[in-house]
């Protein structure tokens, strides 16, 4: 009998064993560890949010234009 991976996204076996070894070292699951990765990326390219996702009150903002007083 051969069994089967069923996945909902297309990875190498490269690739998860990557995902893998990232969860392992930071102790989270997989998909905590996907999650996280996106939450970072995100924050990096916007920094100060996008039209529908805005940064929690009292976030400090790197990189935002000093407002004029």
């Amino acid at each position: 009998m051969v069994s089967k991976v069923v996945r909902t996204f297309t990875a190498t076996g490269q690739e998860l064993e990557m995902l893998q070894a990232l969860a392992h070292y930071h102790g989270f699951s997989k998909s905590a560890t996907i999650t996280s990765l996106i939450r970072k990326e995100f924050w990096r390219v916007f920094p100060a949010g996008n039209r529908a996702i805005r940064p929690d009150r009292g976030a400090r903002i790197v990189g935002r234009p000093a407002e004029a007083k």
